[in-house]
């Protein structure tokens, strides 16, 4: 079983950030890896709530479903929650871990991803998270009043 942690600091606050992660409709607009469409199917972010999604392969039309359960919500602050695929070939359960720290001119994010398995290369991993982490500043740095 794999784990990534990626860091970043973003000009937004711990709000608004917090809200990119369990808001139904903003997750298709950065979670899914370049190439890939995302559907939330239910998302309730509260502490032993659940979640249900699937991305699609663009190009091939493939598509994967995983959901799972959160077991911390302190908004604005931390989400940790289980993800489990519904594939069998991609058994267990990783454990996602968000945190977000307040700073003078932004804020600090720090994801950890634990129990990736085996059959998923770490660095495809880290290269998709990577490639969803552009996709969330696009989505939360602007601050567009009115």
């Amino acid at each position: 079983m794999g784990t990534v942690n990626l860091h970043r600091v973003l000009r937004t606050t711990p709000e608004r950030l917090f809200k990119a992660f369990v808001d139904p409709d903003a997750l298709p607009k950065w979670l899914p890896p370049h190439g890939f469409t995302c559907k939330v199917h239910h998302l309730d972010p509260q502490v032993g709530g659940t979640f249900k999604m699937s991305f699609t392969n663009f190009t091939s039309g493939d598509s994967h479903a995983f959901g799972g359960k959160y077991l911390e919500v302190e908004p604005g602050a931390r989400l940790r929650y289980i993800d489990v695929f519904d594939d069998p070939n991609l058994p267990g359960e990783m454990v996602t871990t968000i945190v977000i720290t307040k700073l003078a001119l932004g804020v600090d994010l720090k994801v950890t991803q634990e129990g990736i398995p085996d059959a998923i290369p770490v660095e495809m991993c880290y290269l998709g998270w990577q490639e969803s982490l552009q996709l969330l500043a696009l989505l939360v740095e602007p601050e567009i009043t009115g």
